[in-house]
């Protein structure tokens, strides 16, 4: 083994003195480990890894399942980990110091959707007089919060608070439930760091509490919660064991909204450069793999997944939603072929318009104490998520011409804001150019100069 590395490091500092591979030497660290929770939307990783991409860039690498979010995320602040699967809030949220203060970066995106929200049998039942119904009897998706709401309210007037499950107070899944709840007129809580208050639960009409995502479905089994939102295949696994139903996932929630993230710490990345543009090309290889010919890999990636040290569901859970459906009721399966979305929409490309949508949900929900000009919300962006090196390495890959250019954005162009973006569940225009005109347009949350 080290005989080959050693003609490998030759052959590619022999490579790397044409003028076309300039900017990019060997790695500078071979040996990586890499953290991921059990979650379908780790993939690109396990991808990366089975298919040799990461061999290919001369990276030996190791992938470990961690216990939670804060585990992880520590794992890659104290240099345990090279780099994570993240949830996008957690480089963010780091970096401006709201739980754990290190500046965390990511220069790729792992997916768009792949999250989805469940509620028990028994809420579902009471849920269920409030839906429009289709002429075979199922519910008219989406459903919204709207139907939940006299849920809510009859468990309130009874002297039960209403408890729900999100993996992380940083999470997409928080985030994602809020602006549910919210468009539904239920009040999720607010936060007040400034006042040592983080339980998220200020004003709240529903309790959202953290639950590591493989916990989901045994702690509503139990009734500690009454509903959760997650990654799959734990939504599916409830569908499956037949204690809990999907009402809504998060693409009818914001349709193709960025999901996770690979962060490494800035400390990390600027010491080692060449290695973090070469783990971004694995990277992007395993994401076009996954939704290259229509999902045509699926099956073959599920296999992966479905192995004990990647995510250790079974085949027939993971594939429920990977393969381009989902099931909410049991027996109500339908084409959601963007649920999971690896690639395709540029979904790999770290949009500085993603990280601001953040960061206001932050601001929205008091994580973000005071007021923030919108110049804060676009400095804070660009310090966290990185195009730049993910354009090296997309760039070394088309020369290479294991991609083309029209497999990417245009770089030449590419600002790093999306076009405003109108496909929310309350209607409600999200322009990342101006995040405080997009807090004031939020009827429920935090506004301008507001303090709790």
């Amino acid at each position: 083994m080290l005989y080959f590395r050693f003609l490998f490091a030759l052959t590619i500092g022999c490579l790397f003195i044409t003028p076309a591979h300039a900017e990019m030497g060997w790695p500078e660290k071979e040996e990586l480990k890499f953290g991921f929770i059990k979650l379908t939307d780790m993939a690109p990783l396990a991808i990366a890894y089975e298919k040799g991409y990461f061999e290919d860039e001369g990276l030996y690498v190791s992938l470990e399942a961690q216990a939670n979010w804060k585990v992880l995320l520590d794992g890659v602040i104290d240099g345990q980990l090279d780099g994570a699967h993240m949830l996008a809030g957690q480089p963010l949220g780091a970096t401006i110091g709201f739980g754990t203060q290190a500046h965390i970066i990511t220069a790729f995106s792992m997916d768009l959707n792949g999250n989805g929200i469940t509620v028990s049998n028994t809420v579902w039942d009471l849920m269920k007089k409030n839906l429009a119904m289709q002429d075979d009897g199922k519910p008219v998706h989406p459903i919204k919060a709207d139907a939940l709401k006299p849920v809510v309210k009859q468990y309130k007037a009874e002297g039960k608070p209403f408890n729900m499950g999100m993996v992380f107070p940083v999470s997409t899944h928080n985030y994602e439930l809020r602006y549910w709840l919210a468009a539904g007129d239920i009040h999720p809580g607010y936060y007040a760091p400034h006042k040592g208050d983080t339980s998220g639960q200020i004003d709240a009409d529903v309790l959202l509490s953290v639950t590591p995502p493989p916990q989901m479905p045994a702690t509503l089994e139990a009734g500690t919660i009454y509903g959760y939102c997650v990654g799959e295949p734990w939504n599916q696994q409830a569908v499956f064991k037949g204690i809990g139903v999907p009402v809504i996932t998060d693409y009818e929630i914001w349709k193709n909204n960025p999901e996770k993230v690979f962060g490494v710490s800035k400390e990390w990345a600027d010491k080692y450069p060449n290695t973090h543009i070469r783990v971004v090309k694995a990277l992007i290889r395993a994401a076009a793999w996954l939704d290259e010919n229509n999902n045509a890999n699926r099956p073959e990636a599920v296999k992966y997944l479905s192995q004990p040290n990647y995510v250790g569901a079974d085949y027939d859970v993971i594939a429920n939603s990977m393969t381009g459906t989902f099931e909410y009721e049991k027996g109500d399966k339908r084409d959601i072929p963007d649920f999971n979305v690896f690639f395709r929409h540029n979904a790999t490309y770290p949009y500085y318009s993603d990280a601001i949508w953040y960061l206001t949900q932050m601001r929205r929900w008091g994580q973000i104490p005071d007021h923030k000009d919108d110049n804060w919300y676009m400095e804070t962006a660009r310090n966290v998520y990185r195009p730049d090196i993910y354009t090296l390495a997309a760039k070394e890959l088309i020369k290479e011409k294991k991609m083309s250019a029209s497999d990417f954005p245009d770089f030449s162009k590419e600002t790093g804001f999306k076009p405003p973006q109108t496909e929310f569940i309350d209607g409600i225009t999200f322009d990342g150019s101006k995040p405080n005109d997009y807090l004031e347009s939020l009827p429920i949350g935090l506004k301008s100069t507001d303090k709790l």
